[in-house]
């Protein structure tokens, strides 16, 4: 028979065995760590030399008035339309402002600020005048922006207010413009529910996309033929759960919204990254002796943490500190052949370990000291007494029984977490679909073990706002691994059949998958890897070569070829909703094959509309950006850009408003020569019957009227023709030349 019985006393105290009731250290020496009720923890902080950089200083106004983050965040507009309530024309804007940013508190630990933001709102006064209060807020500005805050996407969420309202928030993230919205829209008040925003019957919400760094807020009144009753709308990004929805803040404009309300950013150290390898030096921000370096999830760069048993601030020396430090400990260990007893001593300091044999294990007697180790807390001494034969013997009997008593304790333990372990790994892979993907004979399923090796720093080749792409070889196959770092829990149920959609599309154009790995939280992607880059690579970046017309339209002809191929030539319809040129990848032979058109974004087969519109502005329909409707002429349009920038080697950048499209709309139209807008490359070859079918076919993708966009099908093969007719233009110059 075997009992084991464990009992546990502890008290924390000090070095010289006091109970410990400071308050540990979470500012610089010399450095106040308060401003009035809020903590102030490194590496924040108020006075120069008292934070890590400027992004990181508080400028303390207590107790006078609140506290804020010294770096200026918010633009304030304030304005008005004129016009009736359904077409209102715009008034000018005025009182334009930066403003700083109002701290509500801070927490170490997980890397994360929370501070106060307007609210966005547009009021009727009457039937033709609407005053508007529009907030925007880019947390790294100016030579601040080292891009140490984003906005939380877990923490947050976007929320519209009104009876007829589509707020909407547009961000930045990773040099791509972003954005979400939501409708809320009722006809008569009952409709109305207090609580949650879910419904959209005066209140909407949607989440915000991952790695912002702008946030600016929209509304736009579907209708306003209930003004008087409910004269405001109102748009903001707000800390989720904060807000629950009442009719009446649609009613009195004075109550509601409030002066500001709370918004979760995430911060990190930009300025560097964790070591790649175990036990190097940690970065220069880990001061303290027990911290630890992980890598951040939201943008780069890395946050400081305290290693397991320890807490505190990991910023400064001596930061992180053991949780427990015990006044006494007793332990009771009971079997047949002995009690093992560990139990204060005469000094507070002192733990005495004790073998002792009898029946009665609470007492505090010694029976039979066999061996006593005698610990401090800052060291130890051993000693061992006299014994005959006899208590010898015993002991070495009671030294077996501990040892063995130890070892299967230890292997109990490790069986435990060896089957949880077990069950979560199965509990990924049910949820991912598993079950339904084992069935499928085109997909392979990876163990993670078969890719751990593969998901090294030092095999990254792409990193972004939805996570990072490492290469890999699988099977004598060169692989790319996309591997996730968020996931949207309102699309887990519906990833296997997406796995499967993808599996099935086999095309020349469009990017192999290979398999997938289910055995994690975020689901990874094998793909065949494509060894030349992106187009946007080739247009612009390092990658960037000479390219003729005969080279642009081969490969303008095989993106389109896939395209048509996934909304026309499948059993299901393909949209693929973020069409530019870095998710046209390219081959040994400059093939084209569209990446990117799976799960991160591909829209539910029979679910066309959707809450958040992610992908590059710059590329983006704005009747899906308006509607929040992805149609197959969404793409035609996002690949008529596109085909712009690969015929002009100029990007459609969204801070010039899309210049390069009006400019080239606007010479069409006007008939001024918009083919003089095209790469110098390929006008000097001179072949401008196909170059004026290029415009034309650009001007007829890039249509607002979504219904006279060409079909992709349509597109494709009239690209098929104008390279064939290049060809036999080339030919015949070639014949004449001779």
């Amino acid at each position: 028979m075997l009992l084991l019985q464990l009992a546990a006393v502890a008290t924390p105290v000090t070095a010289a065995g006091e109970q410990q009731t400071a308050e540990r250290p979470i500012a610089l020496p010399g450095c106040s760590d308060k401003c009035g009720n809020i903590s102030i923890p490194y590496p924040f902080g108020i006075n120069k030399g008292c934070y890590f950089d400027s992004s990181f200083e508080v400028v303390c106004n207590e107790p006078t008035a609140p506290s804020y983050l010294a770096v200026p965040m918010i633009y304030n507009m304030t304005g008005y339309y004129i016009g009736d309530n359904d077409n209102p024309a715009p008034g000018p804007m005025t009182n334009a402002t930066w403003q700083t940013v109002e701290l509500i508190d801070f927490d170490v630990s997980r890397g994360e600020a929370r501070v106060g933001i307007p609210v966005s709102s547009d009021c009727s006064i009457n039937s033709t005048y609407h005053e508007l209060n529009m907030f925007s807020m880019q947390v790294n500005v100016s030579d601040f922006g080292r891009g140490t805050f984003v906005f939380s996407t877990t923490r947050n969420v976007l929320l519209g207010i009104g009876q007829s309202v589509q707020a909407k928030v547009y961000g930045e993230m990773s040099a791509t413009n972003v954005s979400a919205s939501c409708t809320s829209l009722f006809d008569t008040p009952s409709a109305a529910k207090n609580g949650s925003c879910s419904a959209g019957l005066g209140c909407c919400q949607a989440d915000l996309p991952p790695g912002l760094g702008v946030l600016a807020f929209g509304m736009k009144r579907q209708t306003n033929s209930m003004w008087l009753e409910f004269p405001c709308t109102n748009a903001m990004a707000v800390e989720r759960s904060w807000y629950n929805f009442s009719l009446q803040d649609l009613v009195d404009p004075n109550k509601f919204p409030p002066r500001s309300v709370p918004i979760v950013l995430d911060w990190a150290i930009r300025n560097g990254s964790c070591p790649a390898e175990e036990g190097a030096p940690l970065p220069m921000a880990c001061r303290s002796d027990n911290s630890r370096c992980v890598d951040a999830t939201t943008a780069p760069g890395y946050l400081c943490k305290c290693k397991d048993g320890y807490d505190g601030n990991p910023y400064i020396v001596g930061g992180c500190q053991g949780k427990h430090a015990y006044e006494h400990v007793i332990i009771l260990v009971s079997l047949h052949c002995l009690t093992v007893q560990f139990l204060r001593y005469s000094n507070p300091n002192i733990i005495l370990m004790s073998v002792c044999f009898g029946i009665n294990i609470l007492s505090y007697e010694i029976c039979i000291l066999a061996m006593g180790y005698a610990r401090t807390r800052w060291g130890a001494t051993i000693a061992t007494a006299n014994l005959d034969p006899k208590a010898t013997a015993k002991m070495e009997h009671a030294g077996r029984c501990v040892i063995g008593i130890a070892s299967l304790v230890v292997i109990l333990v490790l069986l435990k977490l060896l089957m949880h372990q077990k069950r979560k790994t199965r509990e990924f892979f049910i949820k991912n679909g598993g079950p339904i993907l084992e069935k499928v004979n085109n997909i392979k399923i990876f163990k993670k073990e078969e890719l751990k090796p593969i998901l090294q720093k030092s095999n990254v080749i792409g990193k972004g706002g939805f996570g990072e792409v490492y290469k890999g070889i699988i099977e004598s196959q060169v692989v790319a691994i996309k591997k996730s770092i968020n996931v949207d829990k309102s699309q887990e149920k519906q990833f296997a059949n997406e796995i499967i959609i993808q599996s099935r599309v086999i095309h020349k154009n469009i990017t192999k998958l290979i398999g997938c790995c289910l055995e994690v939280d975020v689901p990874m992607l094998v793909y065949e890897f494509v060894p030349q880059g992106s187009l946007h690579d080739l247009l612009y970046g390092s990658n960037k070569m000479s390219l003729r017309l005969d080279k642009r339209l081969s490969i303008a002809a095989g993106a389109a070829e896939g395209l048509a191929y996934m909304h026309s030539k499948t059993s299901t319809t393909i949209l693929h909703g973020d069409i530019k040129p870095s998710n046209i990848l390219l081959d040994d032979n400059f093939t084209p094959k569209i990446s990117d058109f799976g799960i991160s974004r591909l829209i539910a087969i029979d679910k066309t509309h959707t809450n958040v519109v992610v992908g590059d502005m710059c590329y983006i329909d704005p009747i899906y950006l308006q509607s929040g409707l992805l149609t197959k002429q969404s793409d035609v349009y996002s690949f008529g850009i596109t085909l712009l920038e690969l015929v002009t080697r100029q990007k459609d950048d969204l801070g010039g408003n899309g210049r390069l499209s009006k400019a080239f709309l606007n010479a069409y139209t006007e008939e001024k020569g918009a083919i003089e807008l095209f790469d110098s490359e390929i006008l000097v070859e001179n072949d401008i019957e196909v170059l004026n079918k290029l415009a034309t076919l650009i001007v007829e993708c890039l249509n607002l009227d979504v219904d006279r966009r060409p079909e992709m099908i349509n597109v494709a093969e009239r690209l098929e023709t104008m390279k064939r007719l290049h060809i036999k233009q080339s030919d015949a110059c070639g014949s004449t030349n001779a």
